[in-house]
């Protein structure tokens, strides 16, 4: 492993370093973090150009666009206790040429966060393959961590999924019935013993706009969303924080709040280069999409400072 790598591995032994339940169970007061999508790098122009299948041969645009978000993040009051990266870190597919620059140059950006706020990676199907196979799961894992895994912040317990595994496992389904069996086990425990708040994060959504939506590529198959949406909902989950759409949707129905996050990188509908400040409180969970020019200006919204500092 290459100096300074090292940040980008806390993810291990399906719990994160640092954020642990032995260390993170008990409730501390309120505290915000930050949940980012799809950098994406090499996107940009391959969507210019329409080369959508291609790797992406340039990438100085996403670099850029993740060196703005490090150091708009760095400087918010107070500060973020996590920044989540909600799954498509870089474009090029497993295998395919850009894809070894592509990681490297991300890894460059996002050293620059602060080492106060510990940086926490989500596979996406860019990441992983559309169809993964075990080695594609391997090598990722080698450069930013385990697939799927949990960590506690201030008596919140996060959930971090495969989503990719739950879209198309035929070609890995031993790994797609170890994390089913490994999410049932974290259920039954936020069950039994429950946490202040339970969230779930992961790339592609459950949907979009609707629980009963039709099937799309940006959103999880019936079957499989109903099934996941039924045990979150028993567990008490929350909220569940996904990206993917590279547009801002969700919606929140019977007390699951479902939030897709538009893009640090390519936009593919109205939405301005972003990500969502998200303020954990007592009885809340509360979130806002910020651009990146109004975060390096402004800072998080004054009602989410309020928030922070009023809420007991």
């Amino acid at each position: 492993m290459a100096a300074g790598e090292e940040i980008f591995l806390r993810a291990k032994g399906r719990t994160f370093v640092g954020l642990t339940e032995d260390a993170e169970k008990e409730w501390r007061g309120p505290f915000c973090f930050i949940q980012a999508a799809d950098p994406q790098l090499g996107l940009m122009k391959a969507w210019r150009i329409g080369d959508n299948d291609g790797g992406g041969d340039e990438w100085a645009e996403e670099v850029q666009l993740t060196r703005q978000a490090v150091q708009a993040v760095n400087k918010l009051s107070p500060r973020p206790r996590f920044m989540i990266l909600c799954g498509d870190l870089v474009h090029a597919m497993p295998g395919t040429p850009y894809r070894e620059g592509q990681e490297r140059d991300l890894k460059d950006a996002l050293r620059g966060t602060d080492p106060g706020i510990p940086l926490v990676f989500v596979s996406g199907n860019h990441d992983l393959g559309n169809t993964p196979t075990p080695a594609t799961v391997s090598d990722y894992c080698s450069a930013w961590g385990d697939d799927y895994f949990s960590f506690w912040v201030g008596g919140v317990r996060c959930l971090v999924l495969n989503s990719q595994l739950f879209f198309d496992a035929s070609a890995c389904p031993a790994l797609r019935d170890a994390q089913d069996a490994w999410l049932e086990e974290q259920l039954q425990s936020e069950t039994l013993r429950p946490s202040h708040h339970l969230l779930v994060f992961q790339h592609i959504p459950l949907y979009l706009r609707r629980p009963d939506e039709d099937d799309d590529y940006f959103n999880l198959q019936t079957a499989i969303r109903e099934n996941l949406i039924t045990r979150f909902k028993n567990a008490g989950v929350k909220a569940v924080f996904s990206g993917h759409y590279h547009r801002n949707a969700g919606g929140c129905f019977d007390g699951l709040d479902m939030v897709v996050s538009s893009a640090i990188g390519c936009q593919l509908g109205e939405d301005t280069h972003g990500v969502r400040v998200v303020v954990v409180t007592a009885d809340r969970v509360v979130h806002r999409y910020i651009s990146l020019d109004q975060l390096k200006d402004r800072g998080m919204d004054e009602d989410l400072k309020q928030l922070l500092t009023s809420s007991t």
